[in-house]
């Protein structure tokens, strides 16, 4: 009976640990589009870590406000994962690249815009993030600018890839499996 319980205890605080660091360390988010071909292709299991910006605490839906557990900067041309800015109940994630910090001037409708920033006196630092096929609807082109509360960490490995269309013992790509960003 004691060994029993000793397994169970073991095994509860492998399953605490373990749902501890998936929420504080690293997340696996699955690919479902082809917005970032060639780089991902649908299928793909992609391991983002939430500490390659500072760990995110509080936020809109939160009792606390925002801010980063030891703050790094983004920087141009990382691969991010972020929730939808829009509408944050749906629990969406989308992983784009980042083409504009705060700050940056882009061309946006034939029009020059500065990317908001907290330096710029705006309410939070701002990013333009871009899928690499333009046909992708779901980027900074169709969502604005995305602050910085909403961006989940950095894109650092796809660990498998299997296609979603194939049956389940079939469509595992070998060639993508644990493929370094």
């Amino acid at each position: 009976m004691k060994k029993t319980v000793r397994f169970l205890l073991v095994l509860l605080a492998a399953l605490l640990l373990m749902l501890v660091f998936r929420s504080v360390g690293v997340t696996l988010f699955t690919v479902e589009g082809d917005g970032l071909s060639p780089v991902f292709t649908a299928g793909d299991r992609v391991l983002v870590n939430r500490w390659s910006y500072g760990l995110r605490v509080g936020g809109s839906e939160s009792l606390f406000n925002y801010g980063r557990i030891g703050r790094h900067p983004i920087a141009k041309g990382d691969i991010v994962a972020f929730e939808n800015p829009l509408d944050s109940t749906r629990n969406e994630i989308f992983i784009c690249r980042c083409a504009a910090l705060p700050g940056d001037s882009l061309l946006v409708d034939g029009t020059m815009t500065e990317v908001p920033s907290l330096d710029g006196c705006a309410t939070a630092d701002y990013y333009w993030l871009e899928a690499l096929n333009p046909d992708n609807p779901v980027d900074s082109r169709s969502l604005g600018f995305i602050a910085e509360e909403f961006i989940i960490g950095r894109a650092v490995l796809v660990v498998y890839s299997r296609d979603p269309s194939a049956p389940l013992w079939d469509g595992w790509r070998s060639d993508r499996l644990l493929l370094p960003l």
